[in-house]
């Protein structure tokens, strides 16, 4: 399974400004990293960098920016593009269609479907995966083995879910969304009511909106909300393990790292990114365009724009401890200091020691 490089830049011809240097009848065996690249690979450059390497790099062709385009033909073939990992994003979709084996349409005989489930005729069904009542599949979908579609859910047109995926009763996934093994969206959501020394479950009455392009990775969960939705918007990317609770708002496009973790009722604004192992506190709001580093606790609204940190630098374990015991400190250090700034303003604000009251006072006194 082989593509020539005049495949690969015809077929993406109108995706980019994509010029390609070198014999268009070059066979492509493989994609591959830069540096284990061989001379059957084909490859990429995206950051300045990485130039220096560009030369001892043994790949058939390179994917590179005009700014190496003149180090890159000393090498040998290379399509040059403004934005070389784009286009190498674009190459990798082309590369598994051709390379993938197309599934034929159909429902495995182990497979259950409820009488009342509605199925486009070309949507596939693979082994023990089982389909509730109401629920609606449409064209081209694919559900993977063992996978549980609930009552009335709805999957839109070709989106795939992979092996052991659980949507929930009521929950609904746009279009061309795809959804990795063991994802559970519309599980409850963490609400009870403490009473009398126990915990009284609250109902989650909401469901699970996902909009179209969206991606889900592996073992991520995603709660149904209380009495409202929990909604994605179109393109949010989420990694592995992450968790969602009910009542959640995901911008469009916005991106998710591993493990991050966003408490009930919490709003993220559009084309934001967190940081692996990020948390996000319950019931606050993230504005568009904000951008949490990893490891990060966000424990107040970001209202404005930005990159935001928040987290203890990790050190040798005895700093740490001194940093530690400092920062416990620093509430009554700041209570001592508002003590000692007061002590030092209140003789500038008494009357007497006005210029007009020190006036009159040695107008009598010399009187």
């Amino acid at each position: 399974m082989t593509l020539t490089l005049a495949v690969i830049v015809d077929a993406l011809a109108g995706e980019s400004d994509a010029r390609l240097v070198g014999d268009p009848a070059l066979v492509i065996e493989r994609l591959a990293p830069l540096e284990q690249a061989t001379s059957c690979d084909l490859t990429f450059l995206s950051s300045p960098k990485y130039a220096a390497k560009l030369a001892l790099s043994r790949a058939a062709c390179v994917v590179v920016a005009p700014f190496v385009e003149a180090l890159a033909r000393q090498r040998g073939a290379c399509i040059v593009v403004s934005d070389p990992y784009l286009y190498f994003a674009r190459i990798t979709q082309l590369w598994k269609r051709h390379h993938t084996a197309v599934s034929v349409p159909g429902v495995h005989p182990s497979a259950w479907i409820d009488p009342l489930a509605r199925l486009a005729p070309d949507v596939t069904v693979a082994a023990f995966a089982c389909i509730g009542p109401g629920a609606v599949i449409a064209a081209g979908a694919s559900i993977g083995e063992h996978c549980v579609v609930g009552r009335n859910a709805v999957i839109g047109s070709g989106s795939r879910l992979a092996a052991r995926v659980t949507l929930a009763d009521d929950c609904s996934i746009g279009e061309r969304c795809i959804v990795h093994p063991g994802v559970v969206i519309g599980a409850d959501g963490f609400g009870f009511a403490p009473h009398e020394g126990r915990w009284v479950k609250i109902e989650q009455l909401g469901a699970v909106r996902i909009g179209n392009d969206v991606e889900i990775g592996a073992n991520t969960c995603i709660d149904r909300g209380a009495l409202q939705d929990t909604v994605l918007e179109d393109g949010v990317k989420l990694d592995n393990l992450i968790q969602i609770g009910h009542n959640v708002h995901i911008g469009a496009h916005s991106a998710l790292a591993g493990c991050v973790g966003v408490a009930g009722s919490a709003h993220i604004g559009a084309y934001c990114t967190v940081g692996g192992g990020a948390v996000v506190l319950g019931h606050l709001t993230l504005a568009d365009h904000v951008h949490v580093s990893a490891a990060s606790v966000v424990t107040r609204s970001i209202l404005k724009p930005g990159n935001y940190t928040g987290f203890f630098p990790i050190d040798d374990n005895a700093a740490w401890e001194k940093n530690a015991a400092t920062v416990k400190q620093l509430y009554p250090l700041r209570e001592r200091l508002k003590q000692l700034e007061k002590a030092c303003a209140a003789p500038h604000s008494h009357p007497a020691s006005s210029p007009s009251a020190t006036s009159h006072v040695n107008t009598e006194e010399k009187s």
